[in-house]
Formats: structure tokens, C-alpha cells, sequence
């Protein structure tokens, strides 16, 4: 399940004009799952290049920070097997243009993580050191809470 935060008006006598919701909506196929990453986690740079540039054909991974695709044995990597001498048509673009079902099924998460860093003079000789990290929260996995049943002794 995923949330997308969307605006909801509110009626004319309230003191504010808009509020946002969480809106849940299940992802069934692979294109419902594709998000562009705009706040948290907080490095989600996307790549700049066109769509028809031959490193981006190569790379379109980097076009979406997450993808989800339906488990198959021979989808190893996200820019195909052979990157150098790949024309894209064997990486993860090309495998959700087919739009595949992904509810209910075993699934693989796709997450880009990357950073645009345009190199300034005090990084030279040696640049600082520049952390990037992800955090995968499960939600909805339990029906409640497990530990509201624990005992009070410890």
C-alpha cells in the first residue's frame, strides 16, 4: 500500500483554505509503483539527462528513485547485465514497460540512491566526505500493534 499526500479543500467557514491527507491506493501493476522521492530520505537526486541520451537509455533507473517489479530469476541488475555494451533493453525500463502485475506476488523493490555534486575548489585534493543512507520501514505489516500485549513486569 502506498500513501500519496494530496490536497484536500476545506469548506468556506473553516480558518483554513487546505489541508493535506494521506491517500492509500495499492499498487498493482509496476507503474503504479514508480515515485520520484521529493522529501525523505533526503539525498533523491534523479538523473538530468534526456530520456533519448545513451547513458540515460543505459541508466533509466536513475529516472525514479523506487521501482517494483514482480520477481523473476533472470532481472539481476537495473542497467541490464552488461551495462557497457547495453542499448537498455534488457534493464529495468524495459522490463516495466510491460506494466506487470505486482499485487499479490513475491516482489522486488528497486531504490536508487545518488546525489548530484558539482565540484567546487575546496574539494580539491581531497573531497569531504559525503554519507548517504536509506531507512525501510514496514507499515501495515502487523493487524496492531505486537507489544501493546506484552507483560508490565520486566
Amino acid at each position: 500500500m502506498i500513501h500519496r499526500l494530496v490536497e484536500k479543500e476545506l469548506s468556506a467557514g473553516s480558518p483554513r483554505k487546505s489541508i493535506w491527507v494521506a491517500k492509500p491506493s495499492i499498487a498493482e501493476k509496476e507503474r503504479d509503483a514508480m515515485m520520484v522521492m521529493k522529501s525523505c530520505p533526503e539525498v533523491t537526486a534523479a538523473s538530468l539527462l534526456s530520456p533519448d541520451d545513451g547513458a540515460q537509455k543505459v541508466g533509466a533507473f536513475s529516472a525514479h528513485q523506487l521501482w517494483v517489479t514482480p520477481y523473476r530469476p533472470e532481472e539481476l541488475y537495473a542497467a541490464g547485465t552488461y551495462p557497457s555494451s547495453s542499448t537498455g533493453e534488457d534493464s529495468l525500463a524495459a522490463w516495466t514497460r510491460k506494466n506487470r502485475g505486482i499485487e499479490n506476488t513475491d516482489i522486488v523493490a528497486w531504490y536508487t540512491l545518488g546525489f548530484h555534486h558539482v565540484p567546487r575548489e575546496e574539494d580539491w585534493p581531497v573531497m569531504p566526505v559525503m554519507w548517504h543512507d536509506f531507512v525501510i520501514r514496514p507499515f501495515h505489516f502487523f493487524g496492531q500493534n505486537p507489544v501493546l500485549n506484552l507483560p508490565n513486569e520486566p
